[in-house]
């Protein structure tokens, strides 16, 4: 029998998954690593936790399937930033994670130049420290000796996905998916752009080769196995969701939520903060999407558990959500790592407010789930008003298995809500290209065959639209002040 193998590096754990080539899960690791915060604001991985993390879940599967394994898929978070030796594979300073907002000040210098418009048009990207050139930039200023080392040639700079294929195969490259989050590649003419390395001060010779995600990326170099699929994270969920077709979208609820809609061949440009990004490349074909990137999600929960020890563990939370989403007046602003969509505002910090004595801890999860449900409903409204209507929702990720927060989702968008029957769809996207680039399957109609629906919600209570008006008043107010 053969079997797929997927990388699948998330930015608190990595997985390893064996898939069999109908896409069901034979077998699978995964191994948590922590997250640094040396100071406000900032926040990194150390490189050698992380490429342990992937080495202790890829190689005993390797082993267990190695005569079995016919392509390897390598899903990432996007935008994390590594800048490396070339003659000694290590990193020269910590991975800086998507969510540092380290390089506020960098991103209002250029804003203020008048930049942002020329980096809209050329990346269909915000000016803002989440995505990659600012990162860049930041570690060649700050490192000793960084940016002379980089115009000799010296440093090489990648993506998660592009180190961790570096060190596997020797191999510098890295997809379309991962390369339009940069915010230093043209993603109309699909090539790094000139303007804007020179702009970043970012010399080419760093930068990896950019292929479509369904190609040969390279060879294990200690066994003649490939790596025939690259593509970042929500990209793999897009078309693990099977999202192939013009207006079909998914939700992804990880450590950030985002939702990702499939515009078709020609790139659509919004004018309501939505990104405009690659959703996938495959066999000369582009497909482009819209995108809604919410910072705080996963590390929202994360934080009620492990920051106020409201529980212990994450399934208590359906037992500990009010009914009908009544948080009894408490709001909360998810902004632990400033907002994405639509504000972009990286200085913003997060806050309960309207708490009293009667007040509870079940108003307050309750309060701080609902955050993320009308942080994605401001989502949904930009896209209608960008001409983008929702069919059905698709949604998938960690926070899917909770069943109480599916329905809430349903009722507090009042739309039908579809749960992947895999919540981890970003590995079977992974999986997916990584059987195209191998001509395993041969086109995106064989891969739609493969259902990935499970259960499906339909609203069940009429929408709170005065609660929801609260909280976006309450919120604005924060925004306007910062």
């Amino acid at each position: 029998m053969s079997h797929i193998l997927a990388i699948d590096q998330g930015t608190s754990s990595s997985r390893t998954i064996i898939f069999n080539t109908q896409l069901d899960k034979i077998d699978t690791l995964q191994q948590e690593y922590p997250l640094s915060y040396p100071r406000p604001g900032w926040v990194e991985i150390d490189p050698e936790l992380l490429v342990a993390s992937v080495t202790n879940t890829l190689d005993p599967l390797l082993e267990k399937y190695k005569e079995s394994i016919s392509a390897i898929g390598i899903t990432n978070q996007r935008e994390s930033t590594v800048v490396w030796e070339r003659s000694s594979n290590k990193p020269i300073y910590p991975i800086i994670v998507w969510q540092d907002r380290r390089t506020e000040s960098l991103c209002n210098e250029i804003k203020e130049q008048g930049k942002a418009e020329l980096i809209f048009q050329k990346t269909g990207l915000q000016v803002d420290p989440y995505f990659s050139a600012t990162k860049i930039a930041w570690i060649l200023d700050n490192v000793t000796n960084a940016r002379k080392k980089a115009e000799k040639g010296d440093l090489l700079f990648g993506t998660v996905d592009t180190y961790l294929l570096w060190l596997l195969t020797g191999e510098h490259a890295t997809d379309v998916t991962n390369a339009s989050r940069t915010m230093l590649y043209n993603i109309k003419k699909q090539e790094w752009d000139s303007d804007l390395l020179d702009l970043f001060n970012v010399p080419q010779g760093m930068l990896p080769v950019v292929r479509e995600s369904d190609c040969e990326f390279g060879e294990l170099k200690d066994k003649k196995i490939k790596v025939t699929g690259m593509i970042g994270d929500q990209q793999a969920a897009l078309f693990g969701q099977r999202c192939f077709e013009e207006n079909s979208m998914k939700a992804t609820f990880g450590t950030g939520c985002f939702l990702m809609a499939n515009t078709g061949a020609q790139p659509t440009f919004s004018r309501k903060g939505l990104l405009t990004t690659i959703g996938y490349g495959i066999s000369g074909s582009t497909a482009y999407a819209l995108e809604g990137s919410i910072f705080s999600c996963g590390t929202i929960i994360q934080w009620l558990r492990d920051g106020l020890g409201l529980f212990e563990k994450a399934k208590e939370t359906e037992a500990l959500l009010n009914k009908d989403w009544n948080s009894n007046g408490v709001i909360f602003i998810p902004a632990l790592s400033g907002l994405g969509v639509p504000h972009w505002n990286p200085s913003i910090k997060a806050s309960f407010y309207g708490i009293t004595a009667d007040n509870n801890k079940k108003d307050l999860i309750t309060a701080a789930f609902k955050s993320i449900a009308y942080q994605l409903k401001e989502v949904l409204i930009l896209l209608e008003q960008d001409g983008l209507s929702v069919q059905t929702l698709s949604i998938d990720g960690g926070m899917t298995v909770n069943k109480v927060f599916c329905q809430m989702l349903s009722d507090l968008l009042q739309e039908e809500i579809i749960v992947s029957r895999n919540p981890e769809t970003t590995a079977l996207g992974a999986a997916s290209v990584a059987m195209l680039g191998a001509n395993i399957t041969s086109d995106l109609n064989d891969l739609s065959k493969v259902s990935i629906a499970g259960t499906k919600f339909n609203p069940k209570a009429p929408f709170d639209e005065e609660d929801y008006q609260q909280w976006s008043r309450n919120l604005n107010l924060l925004v306007n002040e910062y």
